[in-house]
């Protein structure tokens, strides 16, 4: 029973990041809008763009990743309740995964790669803050 809780807290923290991820690129990409007739199936025209993208555009996509990662850590901490630290460190390890292959399919700006090493603090940071504020267990 407590390994299926924390696998279902890695799942669900997973979704909150990915949720967090989707929400802000739209953000961004509402804030920033990419050209007309950018085709981003082409993998040079998509690095082009990336390229001349003003650094703010790119600090709300690594804003994503480190927001999404803090509180899907956060939330499969406060599921999890024999490994919370371990649940929410798979969380940011999932989103570290994503941020890799991100940057592996799409070239970044250098110091945008190395800051994609964020989201695994910010998970951890989210157990730390989940465990500080324990739920509370109602009374009867």
């Amino acid at each position: 029973m407590t390994m299926g809780r924390t696998i279902l807290a890695v799942v669900v923290g997973v979704v909150v990041a990915w949720l967090v991820i989707v929400l802000s690129q739209l953000a961004g990409a509402a804030a920033y809008p990419p050209p007309p007739g950018l085709d981003v199936t082409d993998p040079q025209q998509l690095a082009a763009f990336i390229q001349a993208a003003p650094v703010m555009a790119m600090a709300c996509v690594l804003g994503g990743w480190v927001l999404g990662a803090l509180l899907g850590g956060w939330t499969a901490a406060r599921i999890s309740r024999r490994h919370p630290r371990i649940a929410a460190l798979l969380v940011g390890a999932v989103v570290l995964a994503g941020v890799i292959a991100n940057a592996m399919m799409i070239p970044h700006p250098l110091w945008m790669t190395a800051a994609g090493v964020l989201p695994l603090p910010a998970a951890w940071l989210g157990a730390r803050l989940a465990r500080r504020h324990p739920p509370t267990t109602p009374s009867l």
